[in-house]
C-alpha cells in the first residue's frame, strides 16, 4: 500500500482532540502544506477540533509561510506549546496565534526548546517526564509563570517545583502526542526521509519515535519521491517504519524568503568574501566589543539580533575559521547567517540533530554564548521573552533559557536606550539625544535570565552596549569599561536613572572600536 496521499488525504487522518507535535524553525523546515490542509479541512467540516499543538521551535514566519497560523482558530485549536513563536516588525499585521494567545482564546505556554525537545525523548522512552534545572527562577518556573503566556495557560499547569536527592528541580509531566508532522527533502516509497536539501535536521527524528512509540501517526512532507532502494542508508535521517503518510510539495521553500540556497544545505561552500561585512554604525561598535571575548579555537553559542553579527566581525578582521560557531538548529561551524536567514549557517563543518545540540548546549559544552537583550534591571535579569505592548515583536525564549542554564560565560548585547539618537565622531560616541525609553530598568517584564541564579553558578556575565560593558557583581550593574567619547555620569549613571554604577578602576575602551576598516581583532 502506497505511503503517498494528497496534503487533505493527511489532514482526514488527525482525529478530534489530538496532540500533534511539528518539526520547524520559522519556514525552515516548515510542513507548511501540511498546517495548510489541516485549517482548510476544519474550514470545510469543522474538524479535527481541540487540537494541541507541540512546537519546539516556531513553526511558519511572517514573510510568507504562515505554519501555525493555518491552524490558529477557535475550536480547532484549544492548546499551544511553542519554544518560540513567529515574530516580525511591527509594521506587518500581528500572526493570528498571537492574536489568539493575547486575547486569551487558546492555552499558551512557552517552554524552552530543549525542554520541548526532552519532553520528546522521555515521552518515548515511557519515563516519567523531564526533570531539569533550567529555567530555575526565571518565568519558566512555577515560582512565576510557570511558561504560562495568558490567564488559559495559568489555569492549566504543565510544569511543577520537586525536591529530588537534596535538591529542587522542574518537573514536566509527559504529554503524548498522537501526530507528528515532520519535513524532509527526499522520501523514497517506503517513507525513508532525507534531509539533503534542508539547513538542518531539526528533531524530526525524536518526535516521530515518539509518536511511533505510542501508536500515532507520522505524516512527512518532502518535496520529491524516489524508488526504494535509490537512497544510501547514511544518508537517511528518519527510516521509512517511523512513517505513515509522505505528503509532497515539489515548491516548499528551504528557509524563510529562500526557495533554495546550496550553501545552506552544506551542498557548496561560498567563498569568504562573498559574504556581506556589518555595515558601520552603533550596533557593529557593539559587536565589536562583543567579539573582543573570543579566543582562536574556541566553541561559541549565537543568538539573534546583535549579537548575530559577531561572526561577521571576525570575518572583516581577516579570521572566519578562528571560532566554531553552534546554532540551536544544529548547524556546527561556518557563518551562521543573519537576517530572514538566522538558523542557517553556510560553510559549516556538520549539521547535529537540535535535540543533540541541546544535550550540549544545555551540559555547558561551550566556551561562551553571545546573545542579545531586549531590557535588563538592577538584579541583572535579562527579558528576550515577552514584550506586553507588542507581544509579537519578540519569538519567546527559545533556546535562550537552555543555554543560559549552563553557560560559563555569557555576554549579552543591545542598546542601553531605546531610540537614542547617537552620533560617531572621530572622538568617539556622542549621545545627541536620549533614547525614548530606557532599557536599564528597576525590573524586566519577564524573566528569562536571572541574575540571582547566575551569582548561585558564578557564572561570568557581561552586558556590552554602545556605552559601557557592565558586569554581573554582587551589587548589581557595575560598568568596568566606558566607550570613547562616552560621559559616565551624564551618559550612564543619570540616563539609568541611577541604576548602574561605575567601578572605581573603570577603563576606556580603544578609539579603535569605531574604526571604517579592521579593528586589529587577534593582535
Amino acid at each position: 500500500m502506497s505511503k503517498i496521499v494528497s496534503a487533505a488525504q493527511a489532514a482526514a487522518r488527525i482525529a478530534d482532540g489530538a496532540v500533534v507535535t511539528v518539526s520547524s524553525s520559522s519556514a525552515l523546515g516548515c510542513p507548511d502544506l501540511v498546517l495548510k490542509a489541516i485549517g482548510a479541512r476544519f474550514d470545510a467540516e469543522g474538524h479535527p477540533r481541540e487540537l494541541t499543538s507541540i512546537h519546539p521551535i516556531a513553526a511558519g514566519d511572517m514573510y510568507g509561510v504562515k505554519g501555525v497560523d493555518h491552524i490558529a482558530k477557535d475550536g480547532l485549536l484549544c492548546r499551544i506549546l511553542g519554544g518560540s513563536y513567529p515574530s516580525g516588525p511591527s509594521s506587518k499585521p500581528m500572526p493570528e496565534i498571537w492574536k489568539m494567545i493575547v486575547e486569551n482564546r487558546v492555552a499558551a505556554y512557552n517552554v524552552p526548546s530543549g525542554i520541548l525537545f526532552d519532553m520528546a525523548r522521555e515521552t518515548a522512552a515511557n519515563r516519567p517526564g523531564v526533570l531539569t534545572k533550567v529555567g530555575i527562577n526565571t518565568f519558566v518556573d512555577p515560582i512565576r509563570e510557570g511558561c504560562a503566556m495568558n490567564d488559559m495557560g495559568a489555569a492549566a499547569p504543565i510544569v511543577r517545583r520537586v525536591e529530588f536527592d537534596g535538591d529542587t528541580w522542574l518537573h514536566f509531566p509527559n504529554i503524548v502526542p498522537d501526530v507528528a508532522i515532520l519535513r524532509a527533502t527526499t522520501a523514497d516509497e517506503h517513507g525513508n526521509l532525507t534531509y539533503e536539501h534542508e539547513g538542518a535536521y531539526l528533531g524530526g527524528l525524536e518526535q516521530a519515535i515518539c509518536v511511533r512509540n505510542h501508536g500515532g501517526l507520522v505524516i512527512a512532507q518532502v518535496s520529491r519521491v524516489t524508488k526504494r532502494g535509490s537512497l544510501r542508508p547514511h544518508d537517511v535521517r528518519v527510516p521509512g517504519h517511523l512513517v505513515d503518510l509522505v505528503v509532497i510539495d515539489p515548491d516548499q521553500k528551504q528557509t524563510c524568503e529562500t526557495p533554495y540556497d546550496p550553501a545552506i544545505s552544506g551542498q557548496i561552500m561560498r567563498p569568504w568574501d562573498s559574504f556581506s561585512l556589518a555595515e558601520r554604525g552603533v550596533e557593529k561598535i557593539i559587536a565589536r566589543r562583543a567579539a573582543m571575548e573570543l579566543r582562536p579555537g574556541m566553541t561559541a553559542n549565537l543568538g539573534f539580533g546583535i549579537s548575530a553579527m559577531v561572526p561577521r566581525i571576525l570575518l572583516e578582521e581577516g579570521h572566519p575559521e578562528a571560532v566554531t560557531w553552534a546554532v540551536e538548529q544544529g548547524a556546527v561551524g561556518g557563518i551562521p547567517l543573519t537576517g530572514f536567514a538566522f538558523g542557517c549557517s553556510s560553510n559549516a563543518d556538520a549539521f547535529v540533530p537540535s535535540p543533540q545540540q541541546f544535550i550540549y548546549f544545555q551540559g555547558g559544552g561551550f566556551d561562551v554564548s553571545f546573545l542579545s537583550f531586549l531590557e535588563v534591571d538592577v538584579e541583572g535579569n535579562v527579558n528576550v521573552s515577552k514584550l506586553g505592548k507588542k507581544p509579537y515583536l519578540t519569538a519567546g525564549c527559545g533556546g535562550f533559557v537552555d543555554i543560559t542554564s549552563g553557560a560559563k560565560k555569557i555576554v549579552f548585547s543591545g542598546w542601553f536606550e531605546a531610540g537614542a539618537r547617537i552620533e560617531l565622531t572621530s572622538e568617539g560616541i556622542k549621545v545627541e539625544a536620549p533614547g525614548k525609553f530606557a532599557k536599564m530598568v528597576e525590573a524586566v517584564e519577564h524573566v528569562t535570565f536571572s541574575g540571582q541564579r547566575a551569582r548561585e553558578l558564578g557564572q561570568e556575565v557581561l552586558y556590552v552596549t554602545e556605552r559601557c560593558v557592565m558586569r554581573l557583581a554582587e551589587t548589581g550593574l557595575v560598568a568596568t569599561e566606558i566607550m570613547p567619547g562616552i560621559d559616565p555620569e551624564r551618559d550612564i549613571v543619570q540616563a539609568s536613572g541611577g541604576r548602574v554604577s561605575i567601578a572605581p578602576d573603570a577603563i576606556t575602551l580603544p578609539i579603535s572600536l569605531l574604526a571604517d576598516g579592521p579593528m586589529g581583532w587577534g593582535k
